[in-house]
């Protein structure tokens, strides 16, 4: 069965900055902010939530059908996700626009400021769930894209029954409280760092509990100190249960540069939850697939087999029975 990832595709311009941000921003003056930083290395690379999430879907093996909006400077884009083994038929390309862009500058301290062009993804709700083979779709991704489009996803995987992981992450500031409540509250998963999980609660005024309450299982990504997963679980006489998961962090080999890092972790939590695994192991799933990122630059530069991931994966935590299925399965099974 397939996953269905919706979201941006955009390309990253990437830029290094050879000090750290917090020296050069006056905390008094915040409200009046005017600055400029010279930064000394800049790489485009292809990127976005969506695309970054489906590339490493598909260095996993796990069928994934991409549906995001592109403009006329995307056919290499497109080609090389299609030669990885992604489904690129829910992708369409606007002809008179261009690809959303995404500008970001990257301190010594792994602290970034970045801007996005939204540039065709504006029109990503010309896209509908109606229009794929929803029938083959196991789990759905609503990751950051155009905030109609995501509210438009929410609403048709609600109608057509289609389990959802819902990310909005960026575009948090953007959605209503009433947009975010409605996607956490059919989403089969939310998936957010610790920074936007409290963005997420002054927005809606809800607390911890309410949350919690509200989604099944909410993932918390913290960075450096890997990320919590409370999961809700229900018995046989409808009594309710409340667990925490704590995710260490995969130890990378070396450092070069996060961006893309949450969107392969994502990629790895999800091969885990579509084969079934307890969330201790699709976490550290998720903690290995996000090392691979980090220690590349470029968010799609980078490349593992199952096998390795399942190597690396007992080297930093130990063995799991579950490392043998995911080695051994049959990758392109339907069933």
């Amino acid at each position: 069965m397939t996953v269905a990832v919706t979201g941006s595709m955009a390309f990253d311009y990437i830029m290094s900055f050879p000090g750290k941000f917090s020296e050069h921003i006056l905390p008094d003056q915040i409200e009046k902010l005017s600055i400029s930083f010279l930064v000394d290395s800049m790489r485009r690379e292809r990127g976005g939530c969506a695309g970054n999430i489906a590339y490493n879907l598909a260095l996993f093996e796990q069928p994934v059908l991409l549906m995001a909006t592109v403009g006329q400077d995307a056919p290499e884009y497109i080609a090389g996700l299609r030669e990885r083994g992604v489904d690129t038929s829910g992708v369409l390309q606007l002809p008179t626009d261009f690809t959303a862009s995404f500008f970001v500058s990257t301190d010594q301290m792994n602290n970034q400021i970045a801007s996005f062009y939204t540039g065709a993804m504006a029109k990503a709700g010309q896209i509908s769930f109606h229009h794929q083979k929803h029938q083959n779709i196991k789990l759905a991704v609503i990751s950051p894209n155009d905030p109609g489009a995501m509210v438009k996803y929410v609403t048709e995987c609600q109608e057509l029954g289609i389990p959802y992981v819902y990310d909005p992450s960026q575009q948090i500031p953007r959605l209503t409280p009433a947009d975010l409540l409605d996607g956490i509250n059919g989403a089969a998963a939310l998936v957010v760092n610790d920074y936007e999980f409290e963005m997420i609660k002054k927005q809606t005024e809800l607390t911890d509990g309410d949350l919690r309450a509200m989604a099944p299982t909410i993932i918390i990504t913290r960075g450096e100190q890997g990320s919590l997963i409370y999961v809700s679980d229900t018995d046989g006489d409808g009594n309710y249960s409340h667990r925490e998961v704590d995710i260490p962090p995969a130890l990378p080999h070396r450092i070069a540069e996060p961006t893309g890092v949450g969107d392969a972790f994502r990629a790895g939590l999800i091969t885990g939850m579509m084969r079934g695994y307890p969330w201790e192991v699709s976490g550290r799933l998720g903690s290995v697939a996000a090392t691979y990122v980090l220690e590349q630059h470029g968010t799609q530069r980078h490349t593992y087999t199952r096998r390795q991931v399942a190597v690396r994966y007992r080297e930093l935590f130990g063995n799991a029975a579950e490392l043998e299925d995911l080695v051994s399965y049959c990758a392109f099974n339907k069933s």
